[in-house]
């Protein structure tokens, strides 16, 4: 690693110094360049890290309440962090506190930039903090609150682990330009006859769509990594505007109005909506059609109306997207469980979902709907996406 590219070591020094200090020594012994950041927001003039609390939020995050100085410091982390121009990587320690102030701006790092946090919260549900970054995530065992012979052995390994990252060769990249695909269990042959098509131009990056995984392939066309997306599955809008546990944000699409970058896909999964074991199913559904995926997921059908919701949402966000844009829908039905003979079967929904589309999404040169007669996973869908991806990626591959 150049020494022009540093580790950032980020925690609270007023509370957490020592074991800060701790881990900056291990990665400094291994050769490693350190940058240390306090974010502490209870003496900021008696800190000793590389960088203040005051260089990171100026008087922001010093009011005398602890809640408004914590928010007000993670705000400003999230803005300094992200413009450092050196960051080999970061490694962060904290409690609740500390990790909910570090963990914002570690997801604004890029893909790639390695992140780790020791923290007391890790073993619980650590959603909020991770995101959809590549963030990991390791539980102190102990308090963060002095070194001992099990915190000692922790941080060591989080110190080597970060030191590892950063220190290791960068594999080497494709040449081919990246292509974001989204696939759930029910639209799994489509996406797999799509990837097999193409993945001699594209390199095939292929997002599982349980609403983080949506979330995922945005922030990396974002951060301008994909060059181009086959969204068949676009599922997660369908648990966002019915209230399912696999939702996509209010941002779902963001990404592609924000880069421009081509956009091919379809209504894959809008039938279904998730929930967990079949007793978490909310009271108010249980009179609709429901079916056992597996034991921890039970999907819910969608009705008419929801999928008229559904797709007006997709619409609009298509609509506000400047790149190339190619809706293609399967006439055939939506999903594995969308067929004749299938407990999702439902030409009524379907009509609502299909007509909607048709009078929502606006249509030019560079938008265009596309009706294929096949269902979803019919090969002949696939080779129809195939050829609206190759239309309207030009000379990408």
């Amino acid at each position: 690693m150049s020494a022009t590219w540093r580790a950032y070591v980020v925690g609270t020094f007023d509370t957490k110094g020592e074991e800060l200090g701790y881990v900056a020594g291990l990665l400094r012994d291994a050769g490693h360049a350190v940058t240390t950041v306090d974010v502490g927001t209870s003496d900021p003039d008696a800190s000793t890290a590389d960088v203040g609390p005051r260089e990171v939020a100026g008087d922001d995050a010093f009011t005398g309440d602890r809640g408004r100085s914590v928010t007000a410091m993670s705000a400003a982390l999230e803005r300094w962090l992200p413009a450092r121009q050196d960051v080999a990587g970061v490694l962060a320690l904290g409690g609740s506190g500390g990790t909910a102030i570090v963990t914002p701006a570690l997801q604004r790092l890029a893909v790639g930039v390695p992140k780790f946090v020791v923290s007391t919260v890790a073993s619980g549900n650590v959603a909020p903090y991770v995101g959809s970054v590549d963030m990991t995530l390791m539980y102190s065992v102990t308090d963060v609150a002095g070194l001992n012979r099990i915190s000692r052995r922790v941080l060591a390994n989080a110190a080597h682990a970060l030191g590892g990252a950063i220190g290791a060769p960068e594999p080497p990249a494709s040449d081919k330009p990246a292509l974001g695909l989204t696939m759930f269990g029910v639209t799994t042959p489509c996406v797999t006859a799509v990837t097999e098509a193409v993945s001699d131009r594209f390199d095939c990056l292929v997002f599982h769509a349980t609403g983080t995984g949506g979330r995922a392939m945005e922030k990396l066309v974002d951060d301008r990594l994909i060059e181009a997306v086959v969204d068949v599955s676009t599922t997660e809008i369908a648990d966002l505007v019915v209230g399912g546990i696999m939702a996509a944000t209010e941002d779902r699409l963001g990404a592609i109005a924000r880069t421009g970058v081509p956009w091919v896909g379809s209504v894959g999964a809008l039938d279904m909506v998730n929930f967990g074991a079949p007793d978490t199913v909310p009271e108010r559904f249980r009179g609709r059609t429901l079916y056992e995926h597996n034991a921890q997921v039970t999907l819910m059908r969608t009705t008419p109306d929801e999928c008229r919701t559904a797709a007006g949402f997709l619409a609009d966000k298509l609509n506000a997207c400047p790149g190339p844009v190619r809706l293609v829908l399967p006439l055939g039905g939506v999903s594995a469980l969308d067929a004749p003979g299938m407990p999702f079967a439902d030409d009524e929904a379907d009509a609502a979902l299909f007509d909607t589309l048709r009078e929502r999404f606006h249509q030019t040169d560079d938008h265009r709907l596309v009706e294929s007669p096949h269902h979803v996973n019919d090969p002949e869908f696939a080779a129809t996406v195939v050829a609206a991806l190759e239309e309207i990626a030009g000379g990408r591959p």
